[in-house]
């Protein structure tokens, strides 16, 4: 029998916003994390990109992470991390916890050699398994790098291809720098797919050049809801909620338009999420603080968790989407939802929201009036979970 090929999970996007609260793509590197770390009969080891080099971690080394996680227990930043981090002290502690935790450290140009001498016996029937789910951090010199060794295989998860399709609503250079990933990721042994809708994007744009894609809807974790942890505690009468990053895809200008059409009568909108980029109309109508809308951001996951369970509905007038966790974790719990009329929500969600175009905010604004007045819940839709997504990996990984 061979023996279980090694993994190697890159956590470099989770070494990056380990300090904060994570969002969704992080929240998957972290379930990846936990996942490979259970499974004590095949060798686990993660890699972490920083500046000046690789940090190799082996199956403890992962544990102590992501229980330095949870604590949020980052020792004090030394020297060496404060001057390659001085833009972002948080990350600079974060670093220095994992460098002290790393098996191995390398510059970039000596990581297929770190690899060789730190990893059990490479070969083609004891092959080594790369995996990426970041999306954001994937790097020519990594994959490179696992070229050089027999039997390497690299996997990397695409979530969306909207960088691509949209690079109107990007950072400067976004949409370039993705389009790099992307052509790595073509040359990947396979890619992973969150939903049919990605699928069909992927192939569009890699064509012929795609290697074999695998469907596999991420799984949804309900937190327990925390009305003590919101600040000021759980609003007065009716509220809604909508829970993203404040950018221009997610088109929150559409909600704040309703909000005037309603009036002083309103019940109240509490927009959760932290502010994004290329949104600064959206962002200065915020700053001027409409009546009846309440912004909160960095709350805890029992905070938001109590917000989204107590509300009339999730609103999620979203202009492109790869997935989508809030409004299925709102479907989790029978919250209703209002939803653009998107091919990846009828794929996930079927016919359990309402469905609107993006910018009728005549029928957004009577569909709000409606629930408002007191909307029925609805029975909660059955979720995809993290063991079905594993167990339609487990083989391939």
């Amino acid at each position: 029998m061979s023996p279980p090929a090694a993994r190697l999970l890159d956590l470099t996007r989770l070494a990056g916003r380990a300090a904060r609260v994570l969002t969704g793509v992080d929240r998957v590197e972290r379930a990846w994390a936990e996942w490979l770390a259970a499974d004590a009969a095949v060798p686990l080891f993660a890699l972490v990109r920083t500046r000046p080099g690789y940090l190799l971690l082996d199956r403890a080394g992962v544990l102590a992470f992501l229980q330095a996680i949870d604590k949020q227990a980052w020792g004090a930043a030394r020297r060496f991390d404060r001057m390659t981090r001085r833009d972002d002290p948080d990350r600079a502690r974060v670093e220095g916890t994992l460098r002290r935790h790393a098996i191995a450290r390398a510059p970039h140009r000596w990581l297929a050699s770190m690899l060789r001498r730190r990893l059990p016996a490479l070969a083609p029937d004891a092959p080594l398994s790369y995996v990426n789910v970041g999306q954001t951090t994937l790097h020519g010199d990594t994959v490179a790098a696992l070229r050089r060794l027999p039997g390497a295989r690299v996997t990397v998860m695409v979530h969306d291809t909207i960088p691509l399709d949209h690079p109107e609503w990007q950072r400067p250079g976004t949409a370039a720098r993705f389009a790099a990933r992307l052509r790595l990721a073509a040359g990947a042994d396979r890619v992973l797919v969150t939903s049919g809708a990605v699928a069909a994007d992927v192939a569009r744009h890699l064509g012929a050049d795609a290697p074999p894609v695998t469907v596999a809807p991420l799984g949804v974790t309900l937190a327990a809801p925390d009305p003590a942890a919101v600040p000021g505690g759980l609003p007065d009468g009716p509220w809604f909620v909508t829970l993203n990053t404040i950018e221009a895809r997610k088109n929150h200008a559409l909600l704040l338009d309703v909000w005037d059409d309603l009036g002083p009568g309103a019940p109240l909108l509490c927009i959760l999420g932290a502010r994004g980029w290329e949104n600064d109309a959206v962002l200065a109508r915020l700053d001027a603080r409409p009546p009846r809308v309440r912004e909160m951001a960095g709350l805890s996951d029992g905070a938001v968790a109590a917000l989204v369970a107590g509300a009339r509905a999730m609103l999620n007038p979203s202009l492109a989407e790869g997935y989508g966790l809030p409004a299925l974790e709102a479907a989790g719990r029978g919250v209703p939802l209002v939803c653009t009329d998107l091919p990846v929500w009828h794929e996930l969600l079927g016919d359990y929201p309402v469905y609107a175009a993006p910018d009728d905010r005549y029928l957004w604004a009577g569909t709000v009036r409606s629930l408002a007045a007191g909307g029925a819940r609805k029975p909660p839709l059955s979720l995809p979970t993290w063991e079905g997504h594993f167990t339609a990996l487990s083989g391939l990984i």
